[in-house]
């Protein structure tokens, strides 16, 4: 099971955009749960993944372990390659 914290605020142009896309691949893949903190409610949460300015930011966890993170405006493909590689890199 894939595991994406999804970090954004909602005055982030940004953030709209890649929300859209992780919708679209959580509709399509069941074996993916998604987190979804805010960048000002969830300050507490968000400080421990040190992300830094720029949002949005994917941090993609199998197995509990941080594997991959992207950072800023991302679209569908982006995020659906990335989803890929994380599967065959941790099957």
């Amino acid at each position: 099971m894939m595991k994406i914290i999804k970090i954004g605020a909602l005055w982030c142009p940004a953030c709209l955009i890649t929300n859209n896309a992780i919708e679209k691949i959580l509709k399509e893949d069941e074996n993916i749960v998604c987190e979804t903190l805010d960048y000002d409610f969830d300050e507490e949460k968000v400080k421990k993944y040190d992300v830094g300015k720029v949002l949005p930011v994917l941090i993609f966890e199998k197995n509990g372990k941080e594997v991959l993170r992207l950072i800023g405006e991302k679209n569908y493909e982006e995020i659906k390659k990335v989803v890929g590689e994380v599967n065959e890199e941790n099957n």
